[in-house]
């Protein structure tokens, strides 16, 4: 299965699995008066608007380049991860606010032992989700399933923290509800606001990082006419990069020279990974 492929496969179970918890969560957090219980559902909701958005932008990214957008739409992910981010923070802090107003006025959270087996549930199907995703993701290193990946182990940790603010209220103690709900609005905060600027900095043309950078250099050093790399410079297109490279060469060689070398060295930086495209400049010393 191709990387588009396994992306899309990863989304689609991603909706159909938070889709079953968003609606056992909420109907028994509401039946309940859980607010632990409804930030966990709500937290399942963003789940599904992310693996939906995801799903999107990456059928967008997967679009060739074309006349008027020259290299390709991989970006698309990226500006769909931005909106998955902002609606991820406008939805803890409407979780915030009744967390602490059930703190402050006091909660009206009702035991019963339906939370628990729903606690279980969401643990069981999202360490499934999660034991999934690394498996895809060990077979395509993917941003996007890496996402899932550690969104679906994140979420175990969150349900762990839920049943125990349930568990609590078996003996009485009513409060401990209203604290986990505030510590999971916080968490989604939190995890919405990498999202967005993970987003942000490929959407401002981040540079590629320094273990790539040090591959290219690699591949210069094989070269014998190439004396120097006077600069590297990039420019994200989804989750590659368009490589822009100066090289210095000797002066005495013809210019068929100088181009093959520069092509051979665009075709050996194009093999990499993280590079969509490669530009060699060469200037003459």
């Amino acid at each position: 299965m191709n990387r588009e492929s396994s992306i899309k496969r990863v989304g689609i179970i991603g909706i159909v699995g938070n889709l079953f918890l968003l609606i056992i969560k909420f109907t028994i957090g509401f039946l309940c008066h859980s607010q632990a219980m409804i930030a966990d559902s709500a937290n399942s909701a963003g789940d599904i608007f992310a693996s939906l958005m995801t799903t999107i932008g990456n059928k967008i990214a997967r679009v060739p380049k074309d006349h008027d957008h020259n290299f390709g739409h991989g970006k698309a992910e990226y500006l769909f991860s931005m909106f998955i981010s902002i609606s991820m923070m406008i939805v803890s802090f409407k979780l915030l606010w009744d967390s602490v107003s059930s703190l402050i006025f006091g909660s009206n959270f009702t035991f019963s032992f339906a939370l628990i087996i729903v606690c279980i549930i969401t643990i069981i199907v999202k360490f499934s989700l999660f034991l999934y995703t690394r498996k895809i993701y060990k077979l395509h290193d993917s941003i996007l399933i890496a996402s899932s990946m550690q969104d679906h182990k994140n979420d175990c940790i969150i349900t762990l923290c839920t049943l125990i603010s349930i568990l609590f209220g078996l003996y009485g103690v009513y409060w401990v509800d209203g604290v986990v709900g505030i510590g999971i609005s916080v968490w989604i905060f939190y995890s919405g606001s990498k999202i967005f600027i993970e987003a942000y900095n490929v959407l401002m043309d981040a540079s590629i990082d320094e273990t790539t950078k040090d591959m290219i250099l690699e591949l210069s050093h094989i070269y014998d006419n190439i004396k120097s790399v006077e600069n590297i410079a990039s420019a994200p297109v989804g989750y590659q990069y368009i490589v822009f490279v100066t090289i210095c060469v000797d002066g005495n060689i013809s210019t068929f020279e100088s181009h093959k070398l520069a092509d051979d060295l665009e075709n050996d930086i194009k093999n990499l990974d993280k590079v969509y495209d490669a530009i060699v400049h060469v200037n003459p010393i």
